[in-house]
């Protein structure tokens, strides 16, 4: 089996070192296929990129965004599995293996995981988020998927197949366009959860979803809006919610974080 990884990147030269040391020393029974589309960065990216020539594939041009990006990752693989991880995330030992054996082992046609919050220096935070992800994870649904947008993208793997059926990434999309694939692939196949960390996701002040969360809650609600049918709206009340609730936790996270020092590397 062919395990396809793609990276978008753009200038995430701080980051990208650790994101292809977690993919490249993947490990199992699978072909492992990675190729980063860079988005004409500007900073030291390319050069960590060339280093590693032999042991990923790149290009190196611009683009329209993240989703562009994605898209042409997809049609430059050939991976029978595939996946995205972002230039600032990382991937868990073992995870490609455990996503393989998942997928052949239950017939699946996507499955994710349990997802880590990290912060610029790899340190866990966050914990109950993920402990709460996890608990709604074990209870999925496509109703309750429409509820709230519990899925961890960097811990999620499918089917070309699949990925063919579903159709790429909405380009308009630039915040939540996983969200909308999610739901998409919800249409036509469960997926199966993992029950372990199998990716790590890094939450900072140039993330999209540290900087923008507000923006991107909304967009969620408005995807779930427009794939919600018939009684299935009845969920579209859960997620204004959760959309709440959300905005709350991370108003505060943001208050503690302005108000504490941060913990010391040494």
């Amino acid at each position: 089996m062919r395990v396809s990884v793609i990276t978008p990147s753009f200038n995430q030269g701080a980051f990208i070192q650790r994101t292809i040391d977690s993919v490249v020393s993947q490990q199992g029974d699978f072909e492992l296929e990675y190729l980063v589309v860079d988005g004409g960065s500007t900073d030291e990216t390319l050069s960590i990129l060339r280093r590693h020539q032999g042991r990923l594939r790149f290009i190196s041009e611009k683009d329209s965004g993240q989703p562009d990006a994605i898209n042409k990752g997809f049609r430059m693989t050939s991976g029978d599995v595939v996946a995205w991880l972002n230039s600032d995330d990382t991937y868990q030992p073992g995870a490609l293996d455990t996503v393989v054996r998942t997928l052949r082992e239950t017939g699946a046609r996507w499955c994710f995981g349990e997802c880590k919050v990290i912060d610029a220096q790899d340190r866990e935070i966050h914990r109950a988020i993920s402990l709460y992800k996890r608990w709604v994870s074990g209870r999925y649904s496509l109703r309750r998927l429409l509820g709230r947008n519990f899925i961890s993208q960097p811990a999620t793997f499918f089917s070309r197949k699949l990925l063919e059926e579903a159709g790429p990434i909405d380009p308009a999309l630039h915040l939540a366009m996983d969200y909308d694939l999610w739901l998409r692939f919800a249409r036509l196949a469960e997926p199966v959860f993992v029950a372990q960390p199998l990716a790590n996701f890094r939450r900072h002040d140039e993330s999209k979803s540290g900087a923008r969360y507000r923006a991107m809650a909304w967009e969620c609600f408005n995807i779930a809006r427009a794939r919600a049918r018939g009684l299935e709206r009845v969920a579209l009340a859960e997620h204004l919610i959760h959309l709440a609730a959300e905005l709350t936790v991370y108003r505060l996270l943001d208050l503690k974080a302005a108000l504490l020092p941060e913990p010391s590397t040494d």
